[in-house]
Formats: C-alpha cells, sequence, structure tokens
C-alpha cells in the first residue's frame, strides 16, 4: 500500500512539474512574439492602392487589355515586391523592379488577352512583397463577348 501511495505522489509531482514548466516555455514565447512583432513595426512599408478593382467592361474575344495599378508606400521603410503572379496565364503583369522609398509610388502593369477566353472574367494578381500585409492583391474583371 505504502508502495502505491509512493508511486502516485511521484507521478503527480513528476506531472506537476512538467506542466509548470510547460506554462513557462508559453508565456516564454508568448513574450518572444511581442517583442518581435513590436521591433518589427518600427520600420515598416505599407501599400496603398489607388484601386484594388478594374473592371474592363465589355469587350470582344481577341481583346487585349492593359491597365496599371499604382501603390503609394505610405510607411516608413523601402517596400520592395518580391514577386507578382497571374491567376491564369492569359494574364501577364511587370511591377517596380526597384524599392519603392516611403512617399514615393509603385507600379504593377497588367495585360489580359482574352483570346480563348469568354464569358464573365475575373483574374486575381497576386502580390508577394515585405510589405505590411506580405500578401495583396489586386483584380481585373470584365465581359469578353465571343466573335
Amino acid at each position: 500500500m505504502k508502495k502505491l501511495i509512493l508511486s502516485f505522489v511521484a507521478a503527480t509531482v513528476l506531472f506537476a512539474s512538467c506542466n509548470q514548466e510547460g506554462k513557462k516555455t508559453d508565456a516564454d514565447a508568448q513574450n518572444t512574439t511581442e517583442s518581435a512583432t513590436t521591433e518589427g513595426n518600427d520600420g515598416i512599408g505599407k501599400m496603398e492602392f489607388e484601386e484594388t478593382v478594374y473592371n474592363f467592361g465589355k469587350i470582344k474575344e481577341g481583346e487585349v487589355v492593359k491597365h496599371v495599378f499604382k501603390f503609394e508606400n505610405t510607411g516608413t521603410s523601402p517596400v520592395i515586391l518580391s514577386q507578382v503572379s497571374a491567376s491564369c496565364g492569359c494574364t501577364t503583369p511587370t511591377f517596380t523592379t526597384t524599392p519603392v522609398l516611403p512617399g514615393k509610388v509603385g507600379e504593377i502593369a497588367v495585360e489580359f488577352n482574352s483570346s480563348g477566353q469568354v464569358g464573365q472574367q475575373q483574374k486575381i494578381i497576386t502580390i508577394a512583397s515585405n510589405a505590411e500585409a506580405n500578401i495583396s492583391t489586386v483584380q481585373l474583371k470584365g465581359e469578353v463577348e465571343a466573335i
């Protein structure tokens, strides 16, 4: 009986000590995350787009639509676009490759080739950067009529 009670007490102490260490680790992780977040926000770029959706209306199949999405860096550090990709091979983006300094304007030019694309269209362009929102999107939409 003594061995059973002794084993139970030992197991309880072991579990309690492990649990306390786990709580300490969680608290340390939270403090580290808060510090990194606070320190990381001191100098961050921010992209403010003039528009995030461009409606090209109705066009005939085979026409090419070109549009430039402009954004201003309203943050305190340069914004660097690392990748800009479209949801479809019929849409080709080109973008500012130099850092966009605070207060300056960057551009993402998009070209949509409507050949083989009939009906309502919505093309999403995904932008990866070092800005406050690491991933942003803009979109082209409209209707392509068959010829």
